[in-house]
C-alpha cells in the first residue's frame, strides 16, 4: 500500500514539473520568442498523439480478452439468446465507428502538425456529406431501436397461458416471493393490508388468495415459460438476474412483469461453470438505501418433475398461519377451513 501512495506521489510530482515547463513554453510562444519552441512542442505532441493511440489500444485488446468471460456470462434462458444478439451486433457497429472515429482523432494531429510551409486551406461545407452522415446513421440507429424494441415487446408481451406463475415483491431491503397455489391464480393485494403477519398485502377475502403460498428461494421448472409478476413495496427497486438476461424495474403502484423460458437447470449450470456451489440470483440494480446491497434472492431452476413434486408440498400462507383466516366472510372462510384441514 505504501509502495503505491510513493509511486502515486512520484508521478504527481512528475506531472506538476511537466505541466510548469508547458507553461513556460506556451508563454514562450504567445510571445513569440521562440519559434523553434513551438516547432519541437509541436512535434512531441503529435508523436504522444500515436503513442497514446498505439499504448491504450493494446491495454483495450488486451484487458477486453483477458476478461471476457467476466461480462459474456453463460445464457441460460432462451430471449437470452435475442439479447445477447441485439449486444453484440449493437457493439459490432457502434465499435468500428468507435475505432474509426478515433484512429483519426489521434493520427490527423500528428499528420497535421503545425509547420510554417502549410497552409491552411478553407472548407465551408458539403451538402452530401452533411446528407450522407445525417441519413445512414439515421438507418442504422432506426434499425437497431425497433430490433430492440421487438425483443422488449415479445417478453413484456402477455405470457403463455401454461406459464408459471411467481409474484417478486421488493422492499428495503428483501425480496419476498409468492407463488398462485394449486389454481395457478394469484389472489389480490392491497398495501392497506400490509402487517406483521401479511408482509405481502394479501387479501384473503380473494378465493384465489387462500392457497397462495411463499417460498425462501425462486423454485422455476426447466423448459417451461414462467412469468415473473413484480412490484415494490416502498421505494423503487429492479429484479436483475444476469444469466436470465432479465432485468426489470420494481415500481410502487405500478406492477410490471417479464416471461422467459429457463434452459439450464442450476445443476448443468454447476457442470458448465465448473463451479459446484454456482446459484442463479436475483439482484437489486436500484439503489434503494443503505441495505441496497443485501437484497439477494436465489434462484433454483430444475427438472420439471421435481419442480411439480416441489410444487405439491408447499404450505399455504394460512396453513402456516392460521390467524390469517380469522375473520374472513362465511363463503372464503369455508374455503380456508378446506386448507387447514389438509395441513
Amino acid at each position: 500500500m505504501y509502495g503505491f501512495l510513493i509511486g502515486v506521489g512520484v508521478l504527481l510530482i512528475f506531472s506538476i514539473i511537466w505541466m510548469v515547463y508547458r507553461i513556460q513554453t506556451l508563454v514562450s510562444v504567445v510571445k513569440g520568442s521562440d519559434k523553434k519552441i513551438a516547432s519541437g512542442s509541436n512535434k512531441v505532441n503529435a508523436i504522444l498523439f500515436i503513442v497514446f493511440l498505439v499504448g491504450t489500444s493494446i491495454l483495450m485488446f488486451w484487458y477486453s480478452i483477458k476478461e471476457f468471460h467476466n461480462y459474456q456470462l453463460p445464457i441460460a434462458s432462451e430471449h437470452g439468446v435475442v439479447t445477447d444478439r441485439l449486444f453484440w451486433v449493437t457493439m459490432a457497429i457502434t465499435g468500428v465507428v468507435f475505432l474509426i472515429t478515433h484512429v483519426l482523432l489521434f493520427i490527423f494531429p500528428y499528420k497535421y502538425q503545425y509547420s510554417e510551409k502549410r497552409k491552411a486551406s478553407f472548407y465551408p461545407d458539403n451538402n452530401k456529406l452533411e446528407v450522407i452522415w445525417t441519413i445512414v446513421p439515421g438507418i442504422v440507429l432506426a434499425g437497431l431501436v425497433i430490433s430492440g424494441w421487438m425483443a422488449w415487446s415479445d417478453i413484456t408481451a402477455p405470457a403463455p397461458e401454461n406459464a408459471h406463475t411467481v409474484e417478486i415483491m421488493g422492499y428495503q431491503f428483501a425480496w419476498e416471493v409468492r407463488y398462485p397455489g394449486k389454481d395457478n391464480v394469484l389472489g389480490d393485494y392491497d398495501y392497506r393490508l400490509i402487517t406483521a403477519t401479511n408482509s405481502h398485502g394479501i387479501d384473503f377475502t380473494d378465493k384465489n388468495a387462500i392457497d397462495d403460498f411463499p417460498s425462501p428461494v425462486v423454485v422455476i421448472p426447466k423448459g417451461e415459460p414462467v412469468l415473473f409478476k413484480i412490484r415494490a413495496r416502498d421505494v423503487l427497486h429492479s429484479v436483475f438476474s444476469p444469466h436470465m438476461r432479465l432485468k426489470m424495474d420494481a415500481v410502487p403502484g405500478m406492477p410490471t412483469r417479464f416471461w422467459f423460458v429457463p434452459t439450464k437447470t442450476t445443476a448443468e449450470m454447476r457442470i458448465e461453470t465448473g463451479n459446484p456451489d454456482f446459484q442463479y440470483e436475483i439482484a437489486c440494480t436500484e439503489i434503494c438505501g443503505r441495505g441496497h446491497f443485501s437484497m439477494r434472492k436465489i434462484i433454483e431452476v430444475v427438472e420439471p418433475e421435481a419442480y411439480q413434486k416441489w410444487y405439491a408440498e408447499q404450505k399455504s400462507f394460512i396453513q402456516m398461519n392460521p390467524s390469517l383466516a380469522a375473520g374472513l366472510p362465511s363463503e372464503t372462510k369455508e374455503v380456508a377451513e378446506i386448507q387447514l384441514s389438509e395441513k
